[in-house]
């Protein structure tokens, strides 16, 4: 994708417009991207014992404590080794080495037991997380993150990143208002917990539209992560796959599913 854009450069007096080409993604850039081995990237929510009132759909996006935590020994044992989104970028960009089975595990939505149960459970195996925040629930009720959490996240070498202020649906976000509450103000009320630029973002539901991918673009965003969906190939950076790790996979299967979907 090419962009034109013109400035004024003022000399001596003189006013002189001049046009430039910026390139900031190629269709050789892309199949390059496109080209490389997907890394597999996991995505959990909450993580919690089903109760009688959860759905089938629900339980696609709980997982139960002792899942989970045998699913992270089971990785462990497998000799993978958590990656966090620069080094993805860097990989996808220009091809830099990652490490020897490399994975990246994902929690949305600041939901507080991803804080007393993943992470102590992470910390077991030295693995980091990538954390999704909607910004409108950080220390609202007692389910969510407060800001000392995530900045203690942060601190410990987990990245912090955003989901939009109320997990609004990206593809019907339209105006500069809109952008402005889903994506400008959480960006600065995360680094204002972190001190540190927020650089990545997750769509809400998993659900994007290329028309809207320019946004992310406009914003200085290097990576954004979706679901299951197939990959824009005229814009993989903004369109990164990932897979739950679903409640009802045995050990085995969280493996088969990590060896055959990416």
């Amino acid at each position: 994708m090419i962009s034109k854009f013109k400035f004024v450069l003022a000399i001596s007096g003189l006013v002189t417009t001049i046009t430039t080409v910026a390139i900031a993604q190629t269709p050789s850039n892309n199949a390059a991207i496109m080209g490389r081995k997907q890394v597999p990237i996991l995505c959990y929510h909450q993580i919690r014992d089903w109760k009688p009132t959860d759905s089938k759909v629900s339980k696609d996006y709980i997982i139960p404590p002792a899942s989970f935590k045998s699913h992270l020994k089971m990785l462990a044992d497998q000799g993978y080794h958590t990656i966090l989104p620069d080094q993805l970028y860097d990989y996808l960009t220009k091809g830099t080495p990652l490490p020897s089975k490399p994975i990246m595990l994902t929690f949305d939505d600041t939901d507080k037991d991803q804080f007393d149960i993943a992470r102590p459970e992470m910390k077991k195996y030295g693995f980091k997380g990538v954390f999704f925040i909607m910004t409108v629930s950080i220390g609202k009720v007692k389910h969510y993150m407060s800001s000392e959490q995530i900045k203690q996240l942060s601190d410990e070498g987990n990245v912090i990143a955003s989901h939009t202020w109320n997990h609004s649906n990206f593809k019907k976000l339209s105006t500069a208002k809109d952008w402005e509450i889903q994506l400008d103000k959480p960006t600065k009320k995360l680094e204002e917990i972190t001190g540190k630029p927020v650089k990545y973002f997750a769509f809400p539901f998993g659900v994007w539209n290329e028309a809207n991918l320019p946004q992310l673009h406009k914003r200085g965003f290097k990576l954004a992560f979706q679901l299951a969906e197939k990959r824009d190939a005229n814009d993989p950076l903004m369109t990164v796959r990932r897979i739950l790790d679903s409640g009802y996979w045995s050990d085995k299967a969280l493996l088969n599913s990590i060896e055959h979907s990416f």
